[in-house]
Formats: C-alpha cells, sequence, structure tokens
C-alpha cells in the first residue's frame, strides 16, 4: 500500500469524527441559517488567508533532500492567490459586512489551527503541514458542493454567495489527485509519520472549528438532547 493511502486509512477515524460534527450533519439534512453560514465564511477567510503565506513558509523549511517539493508548492501558492477575497465577496453577495469580517478577530478554534499549523513548520517537521492540506482538500472534497447546495435551497442566496464552496469543490478535486501523487514520494518513515500525526491533529482542530459556530434554531435542541445524553 503506497503511503497515500495509508494516510487515509490511519486519518478514517479522525475524518469520520469531524464529519459527525452537529454543524455538517444538520447542514446536510438542509437545517441551516444565514447567520451560520455567515459565521462559517467568516472563519474560512481566517484560516484561508494564511494558505499562502503558510505555504510558502513550508517551502523555505524544506531540508535540501526535500527540494522537489518546491517547484510543487510554488504552483500550489499561484493557484491558492486571492482565495481569501473570494469569501468576501460571498460575504458581500449574502449582505453581510465583509469589511467587518476582515478586520474582525477569528474564533479561538480558528487562531488555534492555524498557530498550530505555523508550529508545525517553524519547530516540527515541515512536511507535516501535508496533514492539514490532506484535511482541508479532502474535506472540501467530501462535502463542499453538498453544503453549498443545501444552504442556498432554502436560504435563497444567489449563485454568488457560494463562489468559496463550489470553486474549492471542484477544483480541490485536481489538488486532491496532485496531493496524491505527492505523497506516494514520501518514503521516510519519519516524514510519513509527522504528516500522519499532523493530519489527526487538523481533523480535531477543524471540528473544533465547526464547533464554534454557531447552531441553526432548527438544529439546536437536537444538538442539545445529544449532549444531554
Amino acid at each position: 500500500m503506497n503511503f497515500h493511502n495509508r494516510l487515509v486509512e490511519q486519518t478514517s477515524d479522525s475524518r469520520s469524527e469531524l464529519l459527525r460534527t452537529p454543524i455538517i450533519e444538520s447542514c446536510l439534512r438542509g437545517e441551516v441559517s444565514l447567520p451560520s453560514y455567515l459565521a462559517f465564511l467568516r472563519e474560512a477567510y481566517h484560516h484561508v488567508r494564511h494558505t499562502v503565506p503558510l505555504l510558502a513558509a513550508c517551502k523555505a523549511a524544506l531540508p535540501a533532500r526535500h527540494a522537489w517539493l518546491r517547484a510543487p508548492l510554488d504552483e500550489y501558492i499561484d493557484e491558492e492567490r486571492g482565495h481569501d477575497e473570494w469569501i468576501l465577496d460571498d460575504v458581500r453577495a449574502c449582505g453581510g459586512d465583509a469589511q467587518g469580517v476582515r478586520h474582525a478577530r477569528p474564533a479561538i478554534a480558528t487562531e488555534v489551527m492555524v498557530a498550530y499549523a505555523y508550529d508545525t513548520i517553524a519547530r516540527g517537521n515541515p512536511l507535516g503541514f501535508f496533514g492539514m492540506v490532506h484535511v482541508l482538500e479532502g474535506t472540501s472534497v467530501s462535502i463542499a458542493l453538498l453544503a453549498a447546495d443545501a444552504i442556498q435551497r432554502p436560504l435563497r442566496l444567489p449563485d454568488t454567495a457560494f463562489s468559496y464552496l463550489r470553486s474549492h469543490g471542484t477544483l480541490d478535486q485536481k489538488h486532491t489527485a496532485d496531493f496524491a501523487r505527492l505523497m506516494e514520494r514520501i518514503d521516510d518513515a519519519q516524514d510519513q509519520g509527522a504528516i500522519v500525526h499532523a493530519a489527526r491533529v487538523f481533523y480535531r482542530l477543524y471540528g473544533d472549528v465547526f464547533r464554534s459556530l454557531p447552531m441553526p434554531l432548527a438544529a439546536a435542541p437536537a444538538q442539545a438532547a445529544r449532549v444531554a445524553a
């Protein structure tokens, strides 16, 4: 079994736990609200705006034996530029305050996830950052397009309010295939272990971001019943 397949297998429990996050489950059932979606866009903005700096930091920290990764990272950087501004466009299309989002502080869960990414690169193994890539892009491919449809229909929002979700749901299919090919070339056991460990942590931290979002009112009683049980 190649490393990418083992990465998927060894993090499957963490992935399932993320997808069981109450707000994700309620969204896919069509239980949505505009405040919840705007809160999601706010937190998305505050981690997506770090994507290019994190990629650049990862590239700069690569040891010489991984110099072959620099060109793929450059390509990824070029493709990711400006995606944070797409999110602000979505906020405007929803009638939200895009400048307020830009200048707001993120939720603590989002700050912690971003901080862990920088720390992994600076203090740990920089290849651990690929654990974050695995989590964010894999989750996007799994649910972004479904979530966009589930949110848009009941809220009757325009297509222009979903440029981030729909573009990433499609673009990340390519990124996921490219990522798989890169991971197949990672053959050092320590590097592999760092990526698997970071992916498990990022599944937990990204789940915390979703758990920090306000639940739609229709879903709140169901969540309360689960907590009470």
